[in-house]
């Protein structure tokens, strides 16, 4: 399957003969980045703001899922917990999992906290952790490394962070490769899986965003 980060939290999830997946689509007047034009058949969305739910950037998807509960269409099985921020009042999130022929990748929304053993439980298995590591609404780089090491994924892609086309206060992406000593890591332009292709001991890839 392949893997294409479009900036913030949206992500194109595409495997032949399978579904595509876009999540949380944004608006770019409200974050920056360039319009999106996104074709995909499922559209998810983790919570109800114009960063996370602009569905019009995605041509006539077939189905919108905006809460929890579990799913299959087009051959992906699809598993949605939903969480609420540690802040009183707070938001709600919804974090998705698609299982892709046996690769299982979860999309951790806008989560802004550490998860509870329920929560973890919940979601199972996670091969591939689409994390947000960038403060504001979600994870700081800090609270993202508890939360990896909760749901040890072979592999983690950041999202949520300061890039120079996002107009959001968000930290820079260095702020979170210091948190897990990484020096640096030079962005690839898609992430490509294959089953055999998931590491035992977790590593941080970071995806350029497509213009």
């Amino acid at each position: 399957m392949d893997i294409t980060w479009y900036g913030h939290s949206c992500f194109r999830l595409t495997e032949r003969s399978i579904a595509t997946v876009v999540t949380d689509p944004f608006d770019s007047d409200a974050i920056g980045y360039n319009p999106l034009k996104l074709r995909g058949d499922v559209v998810t969305i983790s919570h109800d703001s114009p960063a996370h739910n602009f569905i019009d950037a995605v041509r006539k998807p077939e189905h919108v899922l905006t809460g929890p509960g579990e799913y299959e269409i087009g051959g992906v099985f699809i598993t949605a917990v939903p969480t609420h921020s540690r802040k009183k009042n707070g938001k709600r999130n919804v974090i998705y999992v698609f299982d892709y022929d046996g690769i299982t990748v979860a999309h951790l929304g806008d989560l802004d906290r550490t998860l509870k053993q329920t929560e973890v439980d919940a979601l199972g298995t996670v091969n591939i952790a689409l994390v947000p590591v960038g403060g504001g609404g979600g994870l700081n780089a800090a609270k993202a490394s508890e939360v990896i090491s909760m749901l040890e994924p072979g592999i983690v892609v950041p999202m949520h962070y300061k890039t120079k086309d996002s107009h959001v206060s968000l930290d820079p992406l260095s702020k979170f490769l210091k948190e897990m000593g990484i020096p640096e890591a030079a962005p690839e332009p898609v992430l490509k899986v294959r089953s055999t292709s998931i590491p035992e001991e977790t590593q941080v890839v970071v995806l350029d965003y497509a213009a």
